[in-house]
């Protein structure tokens, strides 16, 4: 394995409807087709990622491009959005324009984990091992995946600051749940307003909000703009409001079942999933690998240490690359 280089990397970007809803896929890598059978050059394995909240592909750009380098570009890296998260192109509507609803809630905690399914099993052939690398929320989603669809074959899953158990207690939890669940509607309102921005306005606001930041991904800048959508918005939060209901226990049966499949990652000062949930965790699965950030990363890593991140993953996973 080598490191993650600055080299430029095959990277294709579409928009689709997947369920009915407007989804934005990202794939690293000359593979833009994985799902006929047929053909002779699929790949053995795609590593795809399962985004966080807001769950905008835009974040992860420069962490897969990262991780497909670090892979020696030999495996696909894909991304893909949450449904209706992601601002479609002009043309495109959030909700497809059919009669046939394919999800009652395509846009809730458990319409996001069908939607990834229904994606795999439309766009990736049976045949193709994965590697499923979530973020924050798309934890609990790929925990949901691997307990719905156990014929998936899952080579490992990595969970990189896991929001799979009392999200609402958290001290970020505290602090949103009464936003989301109560007040989330106050905020449609001032987006509407800041929608109507010229998109230069819209990236100068975004820059002034992570301006703390001492280096902050590009890509993060652009794909923030994506948020002065009322649309997008509402989406998201919609989302949050039911994880803080919804995320509540530990999901212990699934972990025990597929325990040497998985890869956890902590934060030491993350306020959606604290360090004493990190001890529980290690004390109920002393045998799992369980891992606790020793370098400071943020929850939000992809505002500005994807490269770090895709670097340690890939160090994390020779071993299994090399018996494949």
């Amino acid at each position: 394995m080598r490191s993650a280089s600055e080299e430029p990397v095959p990277l294709h970007e579409e928009f689709i409807y997947c369920c009915g809803a407007a989804t934005h896929v990202l794939k690293c890598g000359p593979w833009k087709d994985l799902s006929k059978d047929e053909s002779k050059n699929l790949p053995r394995l795609l590593f795809m990622i399962i985004p966080g909240n807001p769950g905008l592909a835009g974040y992860y750009r420069t962490f897969i491009q990262a991780l497909y380098c670090g892979l020696n570009q030999q495996y696909p890296v894909w991304v893909v959005s949450h449904a209706g998260h992601c601002k479609p192109p002009s043309g495109m509507e959030m909700i497809e324009d059919t009669d046939i609803k394919e999800l009652e809630d395509v846009f809730g905690l458990n319409g996001q984990v069908e939607h990834k399914l229904n994606f795999l099993k439309k766009n990736v052939s049976k045949d193709i091992k994965l590697v499923l690398i979530a973020h924050s929320i798309g934890c609990y989603i790929t925990l949901e995946m691997m307990k719905r669809a156990s014929e998936l074959q899952v080579l490992r899953s990595v969970l990189l600051f896991p929001t799979i158990e009392r999200m609402a207690q958290s001290p970020q939890g505290k602090l949103m749940t009464p936003l989301l669940c109560k007040l989330r509607y106050v905020l449609y309102m001032p987006v509407y307003l800041l929608s109507f921005l010229p998109e230069g306005v819209k990236a100068s606001l975004v820059r002034f909000a992570l301006r703390g930041m001492k280096t902050c991904d590009e890509s993060s800048i652009t794909t923030s703009v994506n948020l002065f959508s009322v649309d997008c918005i509402a989406n998201i939060l919609y989302m949050a409001s039911q994880e803080m209901l919804k995320v509540v226990e530990r999901d212990s049966t699934t972990i025990k079942q597929n325990l040497k499949k998985l890869i956890f990652y902590y934060g030491t000062g993350d306020s959606w999933c604290p360090q004493h949930y990190y001890d529980e965790i290690k004390m109920d699965f002393p045998d799992g690998d369980i891992r606790l950030c020793e370098k400071g990363l943020r929850h939000a890593f992809v505002l500005d240490a994807s490269k770090e991140m895709a670097a340690m993953i890939t160090d994390w996973l020779q071993d299994d690359l090399t018996k494949l």
